[in-house]
Order: structure tokens, then C-alpha cells, then sequence
């Protein structure tokens, strides 16, 4: 056990005997009046997970009775009916709020239909000291089998916007996905005096949207021709899109979100993505402007625009000042790239204003200045990520050293090979089958990645060599560039080692964007551009060689997501202090499910804290044989010699027999 990890515990058990740590069994107790110093708790979460329907008959005459679209275990989502997935039948799932120091416990219950798996992943926390609890498949933990139940406990931090989100599949997209708000004191928050109010009502998720379960979407569009488009997007499990004809004629809909607002005061609204596919989200406020004040949990010096774009996986928190005359407003949450034909609205309502539709088109698309563009040239009125700077004056010394002790280039791209899983080469390979069937690959590097067989992190002497590989594997076996390759992908780094990643989307098959997302520690966004419609990595390198690719080193700003723009390059370094096996990966959920992703390896066992006692175990067992069936090690070959009728057959089977026998002659 680390000392550092001792240590750590030894406080909890000292403030917890002293009474200065409190325990809540109900978490929602944990959303209090944040202190500094801090006054730290242990909060208590169960979550139910369950296949579950949306317009089921909990929801009775909804929206027909508006107020029956409210009832306890009715899910309205945008009035289209079908399977989904909740947590305690909720959706989006509970949220979790907390104070600056708190630790939470979450008891899982997997109660999902058809014996699914399932783990929790709390994205933006870096769960030091408890890497064990990050809630990934097979890196770091076994699945969560279903009918039963398991704990996770870890230290909320950093401070800031948060969520989380099932890590399994593709569960996440079909309801398993909540906040995680981890506030602190006032004057912790460099950013406080930029606003009056901080609610739990102003928590806004939003995301792309399938009429159907995702799993049978993938499959068609994997297997066949089948769109991978979203058919809607809803705003905290919202939106207007089925239509209902009442007794009389009249077209009801299902409710939308309403913000409830007082005019003259400043309101911080926290925004999440959980955009499933290809779909960037362009987020407004009718007639008023959004002060930007914090980009994936970390505050950032303020910028006013009038619209930014939000990625799968990405959270940025907004003041909101009430400064308009009492009315109502539209909230355009307007889809881009492959979502572009989709978009939701909410309101902005005043105190006093009546309780009626904004009188705006709802199909106007906000123009101006807008941060974090789709895919455009860094202007005036479009202001990529890399111009953010952190409020943090105190950067890592380390992180500004002028070369880093690890680079990585990482290219991306929708790969044109016999992906095998979905194309086979001596039947239907990717050359001849019509076009609208081929599946081009998302890959790094040209290397698709594959879970291990058991979890990298909690069972480390039961991983397979073979199946771990780097970029090297390959070259002596196989052209990954026109042949499928496959495998746990790994980059391996010491502890303490400076990493910087350059990642480039190649942009040569698709007008596609890929947000990437760094389990486990922040990183730093230092470099960022647009170099055409396509380009390819060994430009970038050249580029690099000859100091063309610009790096900031003046307080860049932190995230754990990031956009990388097609034909362009997005520069990361992050201080690899956090030991562990941590994901990095398209946070697109068709992307990820067949291959944009890799792990990078910090540091070695030694480093790492000790497993859980009594941690759950999983893996492959290809050792397994029938007792009845012959093996290849007692199977007697027919051309040999001296073989009796008993050669074929197992010592088990044998004693079997000779018992029966016994058994009919007694």
C-alpha cells in the first residue's frame, strides 16, 4: 500500500471518528452550502438499473394531461415510445451533487434484461489513489453481472462539471448517463463573483437521439446499410417530436424544458454532452450572450460569445445574465455535422412572464461569435479551444519544459480494410459489395483497438501478451494500412514522464470530427489547427520538424475532452503522475464500440495502489474442456499402434464408466 494512500485513509478514519467527517445514506443530503475549509462526506447513492420504455402506462394520458408527463416513473423523453435504459427509472439518471473534498459510494444494482454487464464510468474524475473504480470493462474491472450489485467508492475530484455514464456497450446512449457537480466554497471559485445563483435546475445535458435502441441501429448500419443518423436531440431527456391528436383535432406534444430565471440577477448554467453519434451540438440563448467561465469542470479566464459547439463528452458552464425584459426565450440546441437536419429548443422563462411558446421562429440558427467551431478557420467570429487560458496561474513547471520525455503521433481516420468483424474477405469483402454497405474503420494509427480478455489493472498477471501491441507489433507481420489489424493498443509511460500527444484527423474518407477523451488526469491543450479539408500525419511530422506547429505554453487551458478537427491537428501534454491503465478514445459511441481508442499504460505495478480486497475476478477461460470429450493431449491417433478402446477417451470418463458398470453388475 502507497503512503500517500495510508495517509490518506488514515485522515478519513481520523475525521470520521472525530466526527468531522459526516455520512450521508441519502446522497441528495450532500447538496449543502459548500465551506472552506472544507467539511468533508462520505455520500450515499444506490442506483437500480433496469430495461425500462418510454411512454409506458406510468405516463397514462400524457401529454393529452400535461401533468401526467410528470408522474413518478413516467419517461416522456420527445413522445416517440421505445426501449430504453434508466437508473432508479429516471432519465437522465440521478445527479450526483457534492462539495470540494466529499466521497461518494454508489451501489450498483444491474437489473438490465438479457444478463447484460455493466460499469459506471465518472467522467472528469481522476480517481487517484482508486484507479480501480473507474469504471471500465476489462482495463479496470470485470463487468457488473447481472442481478448483482457493487460499490463504488472514490474521492470526487477535481471540482467542477462533471457525469456519469455506463461504460459498457452502448448502454450509455440508451439512458445510463447523469450530472456529477462537484462544487466548492465561494472563495475557492476563482469565477464566483461573475454570478448570483448556482442551481441544480440550471444543469443542462444534451444530446443526439435514436428512435430506437442503439444496439439495433449499430447492427443495421454495421451489417447493412442501415443510417447511423440520430433522428432528434433531446435537452435533459426532452424534446417535441411525436405528434399527438387529441379528441378534437388539436396536435399535443410531450413537454419541453423550461429554465425558470428572475430578471436582474446572474445565473450559472452548467452544460453536458452525451452525444452518441457524429453529432456536434451549437448551443444559444435568444437575445442574450453566454459569458463562458469553465470548459470540462476547470475555470477558464471569461469569454463572451454568442453560441458555442459542445462535443460528445464535453461540459462547459455559462452565466447567464437576466437582463431582458420578462418574457420568454428559446434555449437552440442546433445539431451540426451528421445531426444537422435535427435540433431541440427549451425555454428561458422570466419570473412573471406567462407560461406560453417564445413568439421567435424556432428554426432561426444563432449567428456571431461562436467558440469551439465545427471544423472552420480560427477568426474573429470563430474562436477555437486553444485560445482558452486557465485561471491557473501556477501551471506544472514540468508541463513547460520544451520537449516532452514521451511523443506520441496518433493518426485518425475511417479505414478502407476488411474489417472482419463486419466484412469477410473469401465471401463479402469491402472491394465488392455495393458501396452504400462498405464500413470504413475509425482507427488510430491503423490499428483497431480490442479489450483484453481480463482487466489490464485489477487482474495483472492473468493479461495475454498477445493480445497487448503497440505500432511496432505490426510491422514485421502485416501492412495495417491495407490489411485489419487489431489488439489492446498500448502506449507505455513512467510515472512522473511529461507526455505530450499529437493527434491528427487525416479527414481523407469523411468530413467527420472526433472528440477524444483522457481517462484518469487532465491535459493540456497547447497546440490546434485546420491545415484543409485532409492532410495526413506524416505532413504534421514534417511540419513539427520544421517548427511550424505553434505550442502555448501560457496557461493552457485544462480538459479531459477535446475536439481534434478534420484535415487538422490537436497538440496534448499531460504530467503522467496518476499510475494506472487509463483509456483514451473517440468518445463517439459507434466509434469506440469498433476500434478509435488505445490505453496508455502509466508507470508499472509497483506504483499502483493495492487491489481491493475481495475485488471481483473475470477473464477468459480457454483451458475449459467437456469432462465427456476427448482432449488433443489423450486422443489416440487411428494409425497408432498398441491403442486400447479406453486411449480416447478422459481418466474422468473412464472412472464414469467403471462406476456405472459397477453400479448395473451389483
Amino acid at each position: 500500500m502507497t503512503l500517500k494512500l495510508l495517509t490518506t485513509i488514515t485522515l478519513l478514519l481520523y475525521f470520521y471518528k472525530s466526527g468531522a467527517v459526516q455520512y450521508f445514506t441519502d446522497g441528495s443530503d450532500c447538496k449543502r452550502e459548500c465551506k472552506w475549509p472544507a467539511e468533508p462526506a462520505i455520500c450515499r447513492f444506490n442506483f437500480t438499473l433496469e430495461l425500462y420504455y418510454s411512454m409506458s402506462k406510468a405516463c397514462y394520458d400524457c401529454p393529452f394531461n400535461i401533468t401526467n408527463c410528470d408522474l413518478q416513473d413516467c419517461v416522456p423523453l420527445n413522445g416517440v415510445a421505445r426501449a430504453i435504459m434508466t437508473v432508479n427509472r429516471q432519465f437522465p439518471g440521478p445527479k450526483i451533487e457534492v462539495c470540494e473534498g466529499d466521497s461518494i459510494e454508489v451501489e450498483v444494482t444491474n437489473l438490465l434484461g438479457n444478463s447484460e454487464g455493466t460499469t459506471i464510468h465518472w467522467h472528469g474524475v481522476h480517481v487517484r489513489n482508486s484507479p480501480y473504480m473507474d469504471g471500465v470493462p476489462m482495463i479496470t474491472q470485470c463487468a457488473i453481472p447481472t442481478h448483482t450489485k457493487f460499490v463504488y467508492s472514490l474521492l470526487v475530484e477535481p471540482t467542477g462539471t462533471h457525469w456519469w455514464h455506463a461504460h459498457s456497450g452502448m448502454q450509455r446512449s440508451d439512458g445510463l448517463f447523469g450530472a456529477l457537480i462537484v462544487r466548492q466554497a465561494p472563495l475557492r471559485n476563482p469565477n464566483s463573483y461573475l454570478y448570483d445563483y448556482d442551481l441544480s435546475e440550471h444543469i443542462m445535458i444534451v444530446h443526439d437521439w435514436l428512435d430506437q435502441l442503439t444496439l439495433a441501429k449499430f447492427a443495421s448500419h454495421h451489417h447493412d446499410d442501415g443510417s447511423n443518423k440520430p433522428e432528434a436531440v433531446l435537452i435533459n431527456g426532452k424534446g417535441k417530436r411525436h405528434e399527438f391528436i387529441d379528441e378534437n383535432g388539436q396536435t399535443q406534444f410531450t413537454p419541453r424544458e423550461v429554465f425558470e430565471v428572475e430578471q436582474g440577477f446572474r445565473y450559472m448554467f452548467r452544460s453536458i454532452s452525451n452525444a452518441i453519434t457524429n453529432c456536434a451540438l451549437k448551443i444559444s440563448v435568444d437575445n442574450h450572450t453566454l459569458l463562458i467561465i469553465s470548459s470540462d469542470g476547470a475555470a477558464i479566464n471569461p469569454i463572451e460569445v454568442d453560441a458555442y459547439v459542445i462535443y460528445g463528452g464535453e461540459r462547459f458552464g455559462f452565466v447567464l445574465n437576466a437582463n431582458q425584459s420578462i418574457s420568454n426565450y428559446w434555449v437552440r440546441v442546433k445539431g451540426l455535422a451528421d445531426c444537422r437536419y435535427v435540433q431541440e429548443l427549451a425555454i428561458i422563462r422570466y419570473k412573471g412572464a406567462a407560461s406560453e411558446i417564445p413568439k421567435e421562429n424556432e428554426d432561426i440558427d444563432r449567428q456571431g461569435k461562436v467558440l469551439n467551431p465545427l471544423n472552420k478557420e480560427e477568426s474573429e467570429d470563430n474562436i477555437p479551444i486553444v485560445e482558452l487560458t486557465s485561471t491557473d496561474e501556477e501551471d506544472d513547471p514540468a508541463l513547460l519544459q520544451q520537449e516532452p520525455d514521451k511523443k506520441f503521433y496518433l493518426a485518425m481516420d475511417f479505414n478502407k480494410v476488411n474489417n472482419y468483424n463486419y466484412h469477410k474477405p473469401e465471401h463479402y469483402p469491402i472491394e465488392q459489395v455495393d458501396r452504400s454497405h462498405h464500413l470504413y474503420s475509425p482507427q488510430f494509427n491503423h490499428i483497431s483497438f480490442e479489450f483484453p480478455s481480463s482487466p489490464l489493472l485489477s487482474q495483472p498477471s492473468d493479461n495475454l501478451e498477445e493480445e497487448l501491441c503497440t505500432e511496432e507489433t505490426f510491422s514485421n507481420s502485416k501492412n495495417c494500412s491495407v490489411e485489419y489489424c487489431q489488439c489492446t493498443y498500448t502506449l507505455t509511460v513512467r510515472l512522473g514522464d511529461v507526455v505530450e500527444l499529437i493527434i491528427v484527423d487525416e479527414g481523407v474518407t469523411f468530413d467527420a470530427s472526433h472528440p477524444v477523451h483522457l481517462h484518469g488526469q487532465y491535459f493540456r491543450v497547447i497546440g490546434q489547427g485546420k491545415l484543409g479539408s485532409s492532410t495526413s500525419v506524416e505532413e504534421v511530422k514534417q511540419l513539427d520538424k520544421n517548427g511550424i506547429l505553434t505550442r502555448t505554453f501560457y496557461q493552457p487551458v485544462k480538459k479531459d475532452t477535446v475536439i481534434v478537427p478534420d484535415g487538422g491537428y490537436t497538440i496534448l501534454r499531460f504530467h503522467a503522475t496518476n499510475p494506472g491503465w487509463w483509456l483514451f478514445h473517440c468518445h463517439l459511441e459507434f466509434h469506440i464500440e469498433i476500434g478509435m481508442g488505445l490505453v496508455i499504460h502509466v508507470g508499472d505495478d509497483s506504483d499502483l495502489p493495492e487491489i481491493p480486497d475481495n475485488f471481483p475476478r473475470c477473464g477468459s477461460w480457454p483451458q475449459s474442456v467437456s469432462v465427456l470429450k476427448p482432449t488433443e493431449e489423450t486422443r489416440c491417433p487411428p494409425t497408432s499402434t498398441g491403442c486400447s478402446v479406453f486411449s480416447n477417451i478422459s481418466f474422468y470418463s473412464y472412472c464414469l464408466i467403471v462406476l456405472s458398470c459397477f453400479r448395473y453388475y451389483k
